[in-house]
């Protein structure tokens, strides 16, 4: 009897029936795609099974507590970081282009995206059920992008990830973001690098007639040399280690700024219009 009505409704109803046949393969996609993560991470450990990412540049110590992985924006980037690295600590992984937006990505769509996967396997926590922070291979991780709009917007997508796939690595306090300078002032051999517009205009002030200022557009435009002696040394380096100081609001900003509904979203941005900073115009 069930049988008879329900064919006769849903004979009636294609709409119905194709939303009830949607959601079943999107089921079946997301246990696909969660099996699939468990197997990749699964793994007692990368280094036995010789599984990590091939464009992963590994350091030589093998302590997480001193061991660093740097997560490059671009292949350009990530050669400078590579040669001008401490190879004794520090790990290079070079991203191509931005990572998918987990937010409004499916689960199986998130782990055929080979980015995140790479991610997931070089940092060896494995992710969701499987978690385990203390299989991290870095107690630090550092997210380095370019001081532009696109590469704020990487940046972006990567805190999106952390946040909703291996939150307990912030919680733990291994996620740091790089800070990169944006303009070398020099006059005559000496030289220093700065941060901001203000900080710039004040060194010129500062330094008199003759100085020369060159504006970084990007991480790719510095030669090895440059990029360590600024953002990878540890005794020069300026790094941000991110905090949740409020999960309640953090969930609520991640949903409102990289979730589907747009409403919400233009309404944020109409409210905190006047706070921008870096507009990409």
């Amino acid at each position: 009897m069930v049988n008879d009505s329900l064919m006769e409704f849903l004979e009636e109803n294609p709409a119905v029936a194709k939303t009830i046949l949607n959601k079943c393969a999107e089921a079946a996609r997301a246990r696909a795609a969660a099996q699939k993560a468990k197997e990749l991470t699964r793994r007692k450990s990368a280094l036995e099974f010789g599984s990590l990412p091939g464009k992963l540049s590994d350091c030589s110590n093998r302590d997480p507590a001193k061991c660093e992985i740097y997560i490059v924006e671009g292949d350009s980037a990530g050669g400078s970081a590579k040669q001008g690295r401490n190879r004794e600590f520090q790990a290079i992984l070079p991203l191509r282009g931005k990572i998918l937006n987990v937010e409004k990505a499916r689960l199986n769509k998130i782990f055929e995206n080979n980015e995140i996967t790479n991610m997931i396997t070089a940092i060896g926590t494995s992710v969701g059920e499987e978690f385990n922070v203390e299989k991290a291979r870095y107690h630090k991780i550092i997210i380095m992008t370019d001081a532009d709009v696109d590469g704020a917007h990487i940046r972006t997508l990567l805190l999106t990830f952390f946040y909703r796939y291996m939150k307990q690595l912030i919680e733990a306090g291994y996620l740091y973001i790089a800070q990169p300078p944006l303009f070398k002032i020099q006059k005559g051999k000496s030289f220093q690098y700065v941060y901001t517009e203000e900080e710039m205009k004040k060194s010129v002030k500062e330094m008199g007639e003759g100085v020369n200022v060159s504006r970084y557009k990007g991480l790719g435009e510095m030669n090895p040399k440059q990029l360590w002696e600024t953002t990878m040394d540890p005794g020069n380096r300026i790094i941000k280690q991110v905090t949740i100081e409020d999960g309640i609001e953090a969930d609520r900003i991640f949903t409102i700024l990289m979730g589907d509904e747009v409403l919400p979203r233009r309404k944020f941005i109409q409210e905190h219009a006047k706070e921008v900073v870096n507009l990409d115009i």
